[in-house]
């Protein structure tokens, strides 16, 4: 899995390098997995192997320290994270409980290994963490390195937390809010989260502070370019695309009934839908349900699965794009995706809550509709479809904005900034 994340984070690190800062991205649970070069260090702190055998066997919590070693090793890691297995966040409250709960959990070995990392070996002027699942550390950290400014990063700590099961997921967000009083910033990407978070984790407002989402534009501009130079001929078949997770999360099958209701309206007997995206395993029978729908009405030979690619792939998928949407139904922080596709020149469909009415209105490039409302979508891609001016005029407006305002420039700009701001309160106030 390609992880949006991992992702952004990667892209932020290799920004804020190239604009001079000392930056050093430190993977939690497994690796980092990018489309981009990998800037993170070759270590792996609460290493996902470790962390689990020390939640369900009490003597891993005791191993020597050379054991850890090898159980945290990259290479392990990748080589176990690469089978096809099923992460379910119901069967994880007990483990995600004791990790929130830090030096009072079942990993606090693993707390006191970061933390005299960072104090010995690191020592940095501020910690950045990229979500407050991992916060189980904070107090340890503030009490080793005082004066150094904690930030959190927010970009889907709900998400994972509304999949949870009571009486975990009270009990975890219980935790969390008492480990929010103790970071001194938090970085979201729009209003929608910053209120949102808020109001989940009791946190005031004057904390958070806002950075720019963005995406590696160079990937994608020559697809704008060359959509422009050459456009598709009347001719053509029209393709609407959806890239993202595979999972009834995302809205995967609100796509797939859009889809089979407009190839059987007038005028689109040969509109063709390319999906591309991770599929886990516990969402695997979801997908090859949603799959025989196609093959029952006879539409196979319409539909295009590309799998997983790397980035070339990715961007091969979006060059043959009309239209893109991914109706997700949950609440999405982010949305990465639609600015890949606005960074192509694909006008967007997305639903009206989370990140994506923010996005459109400041972008220009595309429409909103509701969510789980297959007609409403299928209506939408219709009247773009049909419509190739304001195609290309939603189409323009995305790619322009994104390049503009979303680049890894802004992003790295954006969050030096804010590290910038806390650095100079902390240097004030030693």
């Amino acid at each position: 899995m390609f992880c949006g994340s991992c992702m952004r984070d990667n892209a932020v690190a290799a920004g804020l390098r190239k604009r001079g800062l000392d930056v050093a991205l430190v993977p939690l649970y497994t690796p980092i997995r990018t489309e981009e070069e990998d800037v993170s260090i070759d270590q792996v702190f609460f290493g996902g192997i470790n962390v689990y055998l020390q939640e369900k066997i009490p003597l891993f919590r005791w191993l020597p320290e050379f054991l850890d070693r090898w159980l945290d090793n990259p290479k392990l890691i990748r080589r176990v994270a690469s089978r096809a297995m099923s992460v379910d966040a119901k069967q994880l409250g007990g483990m995600t409980l004791s990790m929130v709960r830090g030096e009072h959990g079942h990993q606090r070995k693993e707390v006191h290994r970061l933390v005299h990392w960072l104090k010995h070996d690191m020592k940095p002027d501020l910690v950045c963490l990229t979500n407050l699942l991992v916060g189980g550390s904070v107090p340890a950290i503030r009490r080793e390195l005082p004066g150094v400014p904690i930030l959190v990063t927010l970009q889907g700590d709900d998400v994972f937390l509304d999949e949870l099961v009571d009486p975990w997921r009270s009990e975890v967000l219980a935790e969390m809010r008492q480990l929010a009083r103790e970071v001194d910033g938090f970085i979201v990407f729009n209003d929608f989260y910053r209120r949102r978070m808020a109001e989940l984790l009791d946190i005031p407002e004057k904390k958070f502070r806002r950075t720019a989402l963005g995406v590696e534009e160079d990937h994608f501009v020559t697809v704008a370019r060359e959509r422009t130079e050459n456009p598709k001929s009347a001719e053509a078949p029209r393709v609407i695309g959806y890239f993202a997770r595979l999972c009834p999360e995302k809205g995967f099958d609100t796509m797939v009934d859009a889809f089979l209701d407009l190839a059987a309206r007038p005028g689109f007997e040969e509109v063709e839908f390319h999906c591309g995206g991770w599929l886990s395993e516990k969402d695997r029978a979801f997908y090859d349900s949603q799959v025989e729908k196609i093959d029952q009405r006879g539409l196979s030979p319409r539909f295009h699965p590309v799998g997983s690619p790397d980035m070339a792939g990715k961007v091969d998928f979006f060059r043959d794009l009309d239209v893109f949407s991914v109706p997700a139904r949950f609440v999405e922080p982010k949305g990465i995706y639609a600015l890949e596709a606005m960074a192509c020149g694909v006008p967007v469909i997305a639903t009206d809550h989370g990140a994506f009415p923010e996005m459109i209105e400041a972008s220009g490039g595309g429409e909103l509709v509701p969510k789980e409302d297959p007609k409403a979508l299928a209506d939408a891609l219709a009247n773009l479809l049909s419509d190739r001016e304001n195609r290309e005029r939603l189409g323009k407006a995305g790619h322009d904005w994104v390049v503009s305002e979303c680049g890894r420039e802004a992003m790295a700009r954006t969050t030096g900034e804010v590290f910038g701001e806390f650095l100079a309160l902390a240097e004030k106030s030693a």
